[in-house]
């Protein structure tokens, strides 16, 4: 079939608001899944937030999805050991299965130590040192939601990372570096396959390297939070962007303010095969892996050794271990 300038918009139109489409559906797929293999909504997810931002799609999702909620809100003046006493005793509670605390935190606060916190087992946001390290060496564990949300974006497209160039856009330990991870994954461990040669662009790379790099990229995702920082003549035709970012910019012609990605969207879908949209791309697809990890939360899906190092330890501190056993 021969698409004139056109009829080509309207395809790649089409093809971006499939993604921003296969999010929705997917948080929508999930009910149905743990309806089946529930009664009486066994789920118990309690979120415990330093701050409102962010949390209402979460809370609306694990609502469509059958599981049990609870907020916990603090002010910014909140210590950071009251916050540790507040993961303590969620870690302690057989009723919560997933725990997540809501960033940025505070500059007052340790955001590694926080993490560490959560007992690595109910950890759904999948920042836990040892499901990092999990991941790393290709071991089932709680990832992170955004990499995953994308990863599955791309396999139910069908846009294929085997043999492809991958460039990320973006160095963060929460979404480019196991972005970078799950595109690259050999699949001889417990994680999936990405097998695609895989480029890290980052702040210092310089900006003639990045049009050279980007260039190559048969799958672009980018997260660096810097407005349209990828604009149409640093693409080639036919690749597949994830646009991670989100700032809010004022509208020169409008004046208001309004929501953009790092990726100029009217320009490079001139040329992508496929875009996501922001908002509602990525965002979407966050929340849904939200739901997956906190139901593989629930029904105690991955195993975890004993005599992992506490989460209240630093690691040159061995006096104490801790056992986290499922």
């Amino acid at each position: 079939m021969i698409l004139s300038t056109n009829s080509k918009m309207l395809y790649l139109c089409a093809k971006q608001t499939c993604f921003q489409k296969m999010g929705r559906h997917w948080v929508a797929s999930v009910p149905a899944n743990i309806q089946a293999q529930s009664s009486d909504s066994f789920f118990h997810k309690k979120i415990a937030h330093c701050s409102s931002q962010g949390k209402t799609k979460k809370l609306k999702a694990a609502q469509k999805t059958g599981i049990s909620s609870e907020t916990i809100i603090r002010p910014n003046k909140t210590t950071e050991d009251e916050v540790l006493n507040i993961i303590r005793e969620l870690n302690d509670n057989p009723n919560v299965d997933g725990i997540l605390v809501q960033l940025p935190l505070p500059n007052h606060m340790n955001e590694r130590k926080v993490c560490n916190a959560i007992a690595p087992h109910k950890d759904v946001d999948g920042f836990h040192v040892v499901n990092v390290g999990r991941f790393c060496l290709d071991m089932n564990a709680l990832m992170p939601c955004t990499p995953l949300g994308i990863m599955e974006l791309l396999r139910r497209t069908g846009i294929e990372t085997f043999g492809k160039n991958a460039v990320v856009c973006g160095r963060s330990k929460n979404v480019g570096m196991p972005m970078a991870m799950l595109l690259h994954a050999d699949g001889i461990g417990e994680t999936q396959a990405g097998d695609a040669t895989v480029t890290i662009c980052h702040r210092h790379t310089p900006a003639q390297q990045l049009v050279e790099f980007t260039k190559t990229a048969d799958i672009l995702v980018v997260a660096t939070g810097i407005p349209h920082l990828i604009t149409a003549d640093m693409v080639k035709e036919g690749v597949a962007v994830i646009d991670v970012g989100i700032s809010r910019i004022k509208d020169p012609v409008t004046g208001k303010s309004k929501l953009v990605g790092d990726v100029d969207f009217d320009g490079v879908i001139e040329k992508a095969s496929y875009i996501t949209p922001v908002p509602g791309g990525v965002g979407p697809m966050t929340v849904a892996m939200l739901m997956r990890n906190t139901y593989m939360a629930a029904c105690s899906t991955i195993r975890y050794e004993t005599g992992t190092i506490s989460a209240y330890q630093t690691w040159d501190d061995e006096s104490e271990n801790v056992a986290f056993v499922i």
